[in-house]
C-alpha cells in the first residue's frame, strides 16, 4: 500500500453541515476504494488569493491515507464531479520514491592499444 495526501476546497458559504457532508463523502469514496484513512486535518476557512468561482475563501481539510496504487485515479474521477468541491488535488505522501527495474549504467569500453600498434603508430610518426 501507497501513502497519499488529498487535499481538499470545499465552498465556503456552506454551513458546517453541509461541508461535513461533503467532506464524509470524500472520506466515504477513500474507504470504499481499499483505503485506509491515517489522518484528516480540517484547517477550518481560509480565503482565497484570488477568487474561485466568485467567492473569496473556502474551507480547506487534507486527508492521508494508505491505498493501492490504482486507487487515487478512482477517487480523482469521482472528486472531479462532486458539487460544492471547488479545488482538489491528490500527491503520493512517500518521502523517497524508490525507482525498481532501473539498471545501472555501463561505462563506455576502454579500447585497449597492443604494444604492436603502439610501435607501428612510432614508426609511421618517424
Amino acid at each position: 500500500m501507497n501513502k497519499y495526501e488529498l487535499a481538499v476546497v470545499v465552498n465556503g458559504k456552506l454551513e458546517d453541515g453541509e461541508k461535513n457532508a461533503v467532506v464524509d463523502k470524500a472520506k466515504a469514496l477513500i474507504t470504499r476504494f481499499g483505503g485506509e484513512i491515517t489522518s484528516a486535518d480540517d484547517w477550518g476557512k481560509k480565503k482565497y488569493a484570488y477568487d474561485v468561482k466568485k467567492t473569496k475563501e473556502g474551507y480547506y481539510v487534507f486527508i492521508k491515507f494508505q491505498a493501492e496504487p490504482t486507487a487515487p485515479a478512482e477517487i480523482e474521477k469521482r472528486m472531479r464531479i462532486m458539487e460544492n468541491v471547488y479545488r482538489y488535488l491528490l500527491v503520493s505522501d512517500e518521502k523517497e520514491l524508490v525507482v525498481k527495474n532501473e539498471a545501472p549504467k555501463a561505462e563506455a569500453p576502454v579500447e585497449e592499444v597492443s604494444a604492436e600498434t603502439e610501435a607501428a603508430d612510432e614508426t609511421e610518426e618517424q
